[in-house]
């Protein structure tokens, strides 16, 4: 049995163009919320944690609806993601207009002129800044669940950690493209911190229709999927007659999923409030461009989707996590002891690290969810995943942002660290949802791609 990476890729294609998106957005939209309007922290994390806010219901809705959605030649999952992609990218240009007329406010009132007052002043402008932002995220729940759900859907379940690790690299690609961008652009530099978005927002707007195209040019869901079933009947993964791919789950399993979606919650509590606030961490704290440091991030994961997925295979996915939890808190931990003027080589070490914790982490957690499915639970039990990491992103945020008001911008990376390590404990009881080890085979056998 050999994963089909070429069709794998194409599938990614969706997650390439959602990642685009939030690596633009995780880091443009803090700058923007606190240097251009002004904004608190708390505030700034309360409306960067709308979209998560929304995801808590929208997610499973529409992972549930695509379920259901078999009556369209086009597949189940691609309707979802050919019109929730294409309202995001018009909502993006939409943003960066939004951000621009506060620009010119702010050029109005002169050099030095406090962006708070500014926004007192035009309220109107930041009210017109988050209706466009609840268009584009609800745009952007409508398909996430579809797509990632789309994986599981077209790949025999022994090889998904596989199938998963690809689609995390392409969505690791989609953010190093933003983050290449971001450094060509300068909008991570300390004296860029109230620069003019549009041609930057427009050109990620584009990139995500780009792969949209050639998404639906080349990706064949209906019979992809059906292909992967067929192999999963060859190897006794086949549903019982009569069996409409539905079920209820025994008390261990039960258990162990919400053992899982509550580790979820516990990592992603510790890595997005580090990497949401890192852009306004690194100018304020370090003085530092942030953009190297994320990229770097970036490549390091993309370097170790593959050979993780490799090894979970190997050894399971539950022991490759352990590893990962344990990179990713040794990362922030040793991050929380730098500060202004410490050579930017650590920190980029320290982000390499969690890198390569995070795709680790990443590659093995949304299959083990997905394994307690049947076929016609994947969309719902991929919107229980996503509800257990948008509740986290919903909340770090806001609680990340208290905490640095009230104790200072350092108590960021202790901060995630700690919820990291509490990810570990709850892992620890997890029973259910682990791969069977494949066997030995060679480099080259795992590579190959089929056709």
């Amino acid at each position: 049995m050999k994963l089909n990476y070429k069709r794998t890729i194409l599938v990614g294609l969706a997650f390439f163009l959602i990642t685009a998106f939030w690596q633009a957005y995780d880091t443009i939209m803090p700058l923007t919320l606190t240097n251009k309007f002004g904004l608190q922290q708390t505030w700034s994390g309360a409306i960067m944690a709308l979209d998560n806010i929304l995801a808590l219901f929208l997610l499973p809705l529409f992972g549930a609806v695509s379920d259901r959605a078999t009556r369209n030649r086009f597949g189940r999952r691609t309707p979802f993601i050919a019109i929730g992609t294409t309202l995001a990218a018009i909502g993006v240009v939409g943003i960066s207009l939004v951000d621009y007329r506060q620009l010119v406010k702010l050029r109005e009132a002169g050099e030095g002129a406090d962006p708070a007052a500014v926004t007192a002043a035009n309220p109107a402008i930041l009210t017109g800044l988050i209706a466009i932002l609840l268009f584009v995220l609800i745009s952007m729940s409508l398909f996430r669940s579809p797509a990632v759900a789309l994986m599981p859907d077209v790949t025999p379940k022994p090889l998904r950690s596989k199938g998963n690790a690809i689609i995390n690299l392409c969505g690791a690609a989609g953010g190093v493209v933003v983050l290449v961008m971001g450094m060509v652009f300068k909008t991570g530099a300390v004296e860029n911190q109230q620069m003019d978005y549009r041609l930057y927002l427009g050109l990620i707007a584009g990139i995500m229709m780009v792969a949209l195209v050639v998404f639906l040019l080349t990706v064949r869901e209906k019979q992809w999927a059906k292909d992967a079933e067929a192999i999963d009947h060859e190897v006794g993964e086949e549903l019982p007659a009569g069996d409409t791919g539905k079920h209820k789950l025994s008390r261990g399993e039960r258990i162990s999923m919400i053992l899982i979606l509550a580790s979820v919650a516990l990592w992603y509590m510790g890595y997005n409030a580090v990497t949401s606030k890192y852009s306004v961490y690194a100018s304020n704290i370090l003085q530092l461009d942030y953009s190297m440091t994320l990229l770097i991030a970036n490549a390091a994961a993309i370097a170790s989707y593959i050979p993780v997925g490799i090894l979970s295979s190997r050894f399971g996915r539950k022991k490759m996590i352990f590893a990962g939890v344990a990179i990713l808190f040794g990362s922030f931990l040793a991050g929380s002891f730098l500060r202004a003027g410490a050579p930017g080589i650590l920190m980029n070490s320290f982000f390499a690290l969690a890198g390569i914790g995070w795709a680790t982490i990443n590659v093995n957690s949304f299959p083990m969810v997905v394994e307690l499915a049947k076929i016609g639970d994947v969309g719902k039990f991929t919107g229980y995943y996503y509800t257990a990491s948008m509740l986290a992103q919903a909340l770090t945020p806001v609680l990340s942002g208290i905490l640095m008001d009230k104790v200072g911008m350092t108590a960021l990376f202790p901060y995630g660290a700690a919820f990291v390590a509490l990810s570990f404990v709850t892992m620890l009881f997890v029973r259910h949802g682990d791969s069977k080890p494949l066997a030995k085979r060679s480099v080259i056998e795992h590579l190959d791609a089929g056709d």
